[in-house]
């Protein structure tokens, strides 16, 4: 089944009264259950594609669906609720809160969705676990290496269980070693909970793991390989 389906997808900016044209009609399905990579030079639209399908930006023309249902033309609470749900994060930056130690922080998810205390810090104690981190829950943010924040960012975005992890450039503030364990674990998590997983990129690391490979060029699709 495609968990997601984007058809005609076009996406155009106003810059200074030049429309720039970020995407030029994307095609694309992606699979329930892959690990993939959207990758492409700067300013080739990859970052744009991801926020659309994550219900952050809306696209010009054409159409998105998520586990067959199209999401264009949804408010901002139902894609609010698309985003708490059904979708998880991970950002270059970490985007962590700085006021709130390590499972405070994969809770905040949970909280948002309602999820009693005890349930909450059972399941983001068990996560913290997967991703090595049993030690550290009570850190906050600054006592934490960029691993390690990111570790804890991807605690966050799947201790929901979502049906689709977007990560945007995720080891680009990781060094190679920290890079290459953090990719193992998401890909571990992959095939363990069958979460799908789509990269934003120009990692070579991160496009060598990814088992199908989407390369944009000037806002189209130049290359799609599966290895």
């Amino acid at each position: 089944m495609s968990i997601i389906k984007i058809e005609n997808l076009k996406k155009t900016y106003d810059s200074n009264g030049i429309a720039v044209n970020a995407l030029r009609g994307i095609n694309l399905k992606i699979e329930n259950g892959e690990f993939s990579a959207i990758a492409g030079p700067s300013g080739s639209g990859k970052t744009t594609l991801l926020n659309i399908i994550g219900g952050l930006d809306k696209p010009t023309s054409g159409t998105i669906s998520l586990s067959g249902e199209i999401i264009n033309d949804y408010n901002p609470t139902k894609l609010s609720d698309l985003r708490l749900n059904k979708i998880g994060f991970i950002f270059q930056a970490y985007n962590l809160i700085p006021v709130l130690n390590a499972i405070e922080n994969v809770e905040y998810v949970l909280l948002l969705q309602g999820i009693g205390s005890s349930e909450r810090t059972k399941r983001a104690s068990n996560i913290l676990k997967e991703v090595g981190l049993e030690k550290e829950m009570n850190r906050k943010p600054a006592k934490l290496s960029g691993g390690q924040q990111q570790r804890v960012a991807v605690a966050r975005a799947i201790v929901s269980e979502p049906e689709i992890v977007l990560a945007d450039e995720p080891t680009a503030n990781l060094d190679q070693d920290t890079g290459s364990a953090l990719l193992d674990l998401m890909h571990e998590l992959n095939k363990k909970k069958g979460i799908t997983f789509l990269f934003s990129t120009h990692d070579v690391m991160v496009m060598d793991r990814s088992e199908r490979l989407v390369y944009l060029r000037d806002g189209i699709i130049a290359e799609d390989k599966t290895k």
